[in-house]
């Protein structure tokens, strides 16, 4: 049997889709990338916002077609928008043979069999369950980088978020469990581990009554071949000081912190049902500052949350100059079913909220574009992630043909500021030839807006 796997949404969704389809290959099925040649398609489908949660019904009816042009016998739909909309699915979209919730991903194999057989089936475990698989992940991520989902669900119950209703509440992964996921990972030839969760700051409280993502994090530095270690989506609130003393400490560990904050205005933050304010924000972001100097600070915000006033976006737009993020992101604000926010008065017109994300997004260009330029005559340390074939590099780079000639050989990397996927790059000269995966000593010659250009030290 063919088997073609469609992911979508986070990082946290794409660390299941592996699971899944470690157990489908531990089965001997075979993964195919082609549609017309599946006989089962398996839609790991995301609805955070209104825009993932279309582009999720928009490929099942894209691969529903499939029944009528290829061999398409099975059209499974697993995750979030499964979870959600059970019944929609199943009586709006009836080429769908099973829907498996956010728990259920460790039913896959026998779903899909059953499905084969013609059988219908929909899978929903109670959010709080724990879903153990032993089964070994298959990394799709293309690089020498992995995703290491420490935990699942969130107590915070932000009032725009519908992720506690959709995943549960907040369970950590067992410490040992992730060590021995590491260690695979990493044998497997994985050279950089990206910690994910929906916060990974509270790491451990559920299961050993204090947070112990700096024990976890120290315990991962003993892996031997592991070379980064990048932290995403901590909350504000919640980063100690021990914390920032192991990211300060440990080698191994990238001065980075994804630390979503969503805005800056006290009133806001308090609609938002976040549990900081201006002041509080200001106040950890120069102790992480203070104490590691050259960290990298990443932020997503929403703007046009309801009711927020031309008075709030301008404090948010100061804010932003103010804070000189090294890297953000800014979502317009999205009004799910079955939240608080949903229920607020005061919604914001969409022109609107995109007028109002652009403006930030111009703030923080520039603030980036001169972080880039101040990076110039510094070395820095980059994970090379392959070569750029000579014809296109005049587009990647945006320089002119006769300028990337004579830049010979280029390879493509990141550095220890630079998440994958979300971040910019670096671009390396190199005479030598370099293999993906490695480890080099770049001098940073140029930048072009985002990115870097550099030469192998």
């Amino acid at each position: 049997m063919n088997i073609l796997f469609v992911s979508l949404g986070c990082d946290k969704n794409l660390v299941d889709s592996e699971i899944m389809l470690g157990l489908i290959r531990e089965k001997g099925y075979n993964i195919t990338n082609d549609e017309h040649d599946a006989d089962a398609i398996v839609v790991n489908t995301c609805c955070f916002i209104n825009d993932a949660k279309e582009e999720s019904i928009n490929t099942i009816l894209e691969m529903a077609e499939y029944k009528k042009t290829g061999k398409l016998k099975a059209l499974v739909v697993t995750g979030c928008l499964g979870q959600r909309y059970k019944e929609e699915i199943q009586n709006e979209i009836s080429e769908v043979d099973a829907i498996l919730g956010t728990k259920s991903y460790d039913e896959i194999v026998n779903v899909i069999e059953a499905a084969m057989e013609g059988k219908k089936t929909v899978n929903i475990k109670e959010l709080d369950y724990s879903t153990e698989v032993k089964a070994t992940r298959i990394n799709t991520t293309g690089g020498f980088f992995s995703y290491l989902k420490i935990a699942e669900g969130c107590d915070k119950h932000c009032t725009y978020c519908i992720i506690p209703k959709i995943r549960g509440n907040y369970r950590s992964v067992p410490m040992e469990t992730l060590l021995e996921e590491a260690k695979g990972l990493v044998q497997s030839g994985i050279k950089e581990l990206i910690l994910v969760a929906q916060e990974t700051t509270l790491y451990g409280k559920d299961i050993y009554g204090e947070k112990a993502l700096p024990k976890l994090l120290k315990e991962l530095c003993k892996i031997e071949g592991l070379e980064w270690i990048r932290i995403l989506y901590c909350y504000p609130e919640e980063i100690t000081d021990e914390l920032i003393e192991v990211i300060k400490s440990e080698e191994k560990i990238a001065n980075y912190l994804d630390m979503p904050i969503q805005h800056a205005s006290d009133n806001i933050l308090k609609r938002m049902g976040r549990r900081t304010n201006k002041a509080e924000l200001i106040q950890i972001i120069e102790k992480l500052r203070s104490n590691i100097p050259d960290i990298a600070i990443r932020t997503t915000l929403i703007t046009g949350f309801p009711g927020e006033t031309e008075e709030e976006h301008e404090e948010l737009k100061e804010f932003v100059k103010e804070m000189k993020f090294d890297r953000l992101g800014v979502f317009t604000y999205s009004k799910e079913d079955d939240t608080p926010a949903a229920k607020l008065k005061g919604q914001i017109r969409k022109h609107v909220k995109i007028q109002r994300q652009a403006e930030i997004m111009e703030i923080q260009q520039q603030i980036a574009f001169e972080h880039a330029k101040d990076m110039i005559s510094k070395k820095v340390k980059v994970m090379i992630e392959g070569k750029l074939p000579q014809e296109s590099i005049p587009e990647q780079i945006n320089m002119t043909e006769e300028q990337a000639l004579a830049m010979g050989n280029v390879y493509i990397g990141r550095t220890y500021m630079d998440a994958p996927n979300v971040d910019g790059y670096i671009f390396v000269q190199s005479r030598a030839e370099l293999m993906s995966g490695e480890f080099v000593d770049v001098l940073v010659t140029d930048a072009k807006e985002y990115d870097l250009i550099g030469i192998l030290i």
